[in-house]
């Protein structure tokens, strides 16, 4: 049976409310002006697939998980607040120890009936990460929802989902790890990495001053409806190994070929999209790279800040300039974006926040990449071992639906190192989608092979 057609049953207790172990300060703390910046007001999905232990067969990962999360809540106290809006559209958690959404489930389900291989969409992920009605706003809501559900063959499933102004994919990994500490040592020690707030080291200046042309930021219009149909979507997974990254790289000119995985990568993926989508030749199109900022900051942020320290910078070419130009042209851009990122970028992205009003990203033409393999999702082991699947639980989440795609880290049966990319297109660009990226690995990827392809030469 595919994964994709598995059908199952979740039986899931009431949703409880999960607080610190022990009391902690009532207070206000402001979020920075990357934090709360419109385009990460959302809810970001995280899931993880563990296999059965007999070390650990007299243990219930359930109330293993529970106690450990009540303890780390205690070091972590924000989380257990809520999310409130000052003036000027600042945010700030009030952190009033109300807790985080707990539900305990089980399921008729072995994780073997999952298939080898495991990566988004995952069948029923809406009764493995439960939606608890009202718990889904950015305000006045829960900031973290956490879902465990035993399978028969005493494996689980972690899912998690969190109110992404709270934190990136870094700072969510320390937070995980630190539970996965209290889980295995029953919380007799502090966290090994103890977190720190410091919100502060990333907020606007006085008087704030825009440095830089941020054109992630700007104001597009949608004239053509050029933003992805949401009653359209096609979900897809593309695994891409050794192989189909080697294949890639051959369409580059030798010395652009040593470029960085993420480069090749997203080069590749932002053309072939383009392509797929077919847009006006003259038309824009943008690849944000997010980029974790956290090494450009002197002195560096502390370690333990688990904040958002993320940045959107763009590359932005016409269609005719990306799909008619070589590959090492577009390349070129992605190269040049990245490299803009500095503390002093960081410095204007926080000033433009505050003199802008908090701006969304563009979202018109765009395609945001978010490269999740170095986060740590693969690591986390709460006793049972590190997870089968670790990582963004669908692909396409975000304020705009369909904008967004991550890389995720898995590997193959031979322990090789693959990324996973979950792509969210319409049903027929899904299907040029596919035959473009098969045109650049070799036909590594997927089986459809379509002769109606968006051609570059008619740009």
């Amino acid at each position: 049976m595919a994964a994709s057609s598995l059908k199952f049953t979740v039986r899931r207790r009431v949703p409880e409310l999960l607080a610190p172990a022990k009391p902690t300060s009532h207070e206000f703390k402001q979020l920075s002006d990357i934090d709360d910046q419109d385009g990460l007001r959302f809810q970001f999905p995280v899931i993880q697939f563990y296999r059965h232990d007999s070390r650990m067969a007299d243990r219930d990962p359930c109330g293993v998980v529970r106690e450990a999360l009540a303890r780390s809540l205690v070091y972590y106290y924000p989380f257990a607040g809520r999310l409130r809006e000052g003036p000027k559209r600042k945010l700030l958690v009030e952190c009033t120890g109300e807790g985080v959404l707990f539900i305990e489930a089980d399921a008729d389900v072995k994780l073997e009936q999952f298939g080898e291989g495991l990566q988004p969409p995952f069948p029923l992920l809406e009764e493995l990460l439960y939606d608890v009605p009202g718990s889904g706003e950015v305000l006045n809501t829960p900031l973290m929802l956490i879902q465990l559900t035993r399978l028969l063959c005493g494996g689980f499933i972690f899912a998690l989902r969190l109110n992404h102004t709270m934190s990136d994919a870094a700072g969510l990994v320390q937070f995980m790890e630190a539970v996965t500490e209290m889980a295995k040592t029953g919380g007799i020690a502090p966290p090994s990495v103890l977190p720190v707030w410091e919100r502060e080291r990333l907020n606007a200046r006085k008087p704030p001053r825009v440095t830089f042309v941020h054109r992630e930021y700007e104001l597009v219009p949608d004239t053509k409806g050029t933003i992805i149909p949401l009653n359209d979507l096609a979900h897809r997974s593309f695994i891409f190994g050794r192989e189909q990254i080697t294949a890639m790289r051959k369409h580059f000119p030798p010395h652009l070929r040593s470029s960085s995985t993420f480069e090749i990568l997203t080069t590749c993926l932002w053309r072939c999209r383009t392509i797929a989508l077919s847009p006006d030749p003259d038309e824009e199109m943008r690849v944000l790279c997010c980029v974790n900022a956290r090494s450009k900051f002197d002195p560096p942020l502390p370690v333990g800040f688990y904040g958002n320290c993320v940045a959107f910078p763009v590359a932005v070419l016409t269609a005719r300039e990306l799909c008619g130009n070589p590959l090492g042209y577009a390349l070129q851009k992605v190269k040049a974006a990245k490299a803009e990122v500095t503390e002093e970028y960081m410095r204007s992205v926080a000033d433009l926040m505050v003199l802008k009003g908090r701006p969304h990203f563009t979202a018109v033409r765009t395609f945001v990449v978010s490269d999740n393999t170095h986060a740590g999702f693969t690591e986390v082991d709460f006793g049972w071992g590190k997870p089968v699947f670790g990582g963004v639980a669908e692909g396409g989440v975000g304020a705009i639906p369909g904008v967004i795609t991550f890389y995720i880290a898995s590997r193959n049966s031979e322990g090789e190192k693959n990324i996973i990319v979950p792509v969210s297109l319409p049903g027929l660009a899904m299907d040029k989608f596919v035959s473009e990226i098969e045109s650049l690995t070799g036909g590594a990827i997927g089986e459809e092979n379509l002769s109606n392809k968006f051609s570059p030469s008619a740009l």
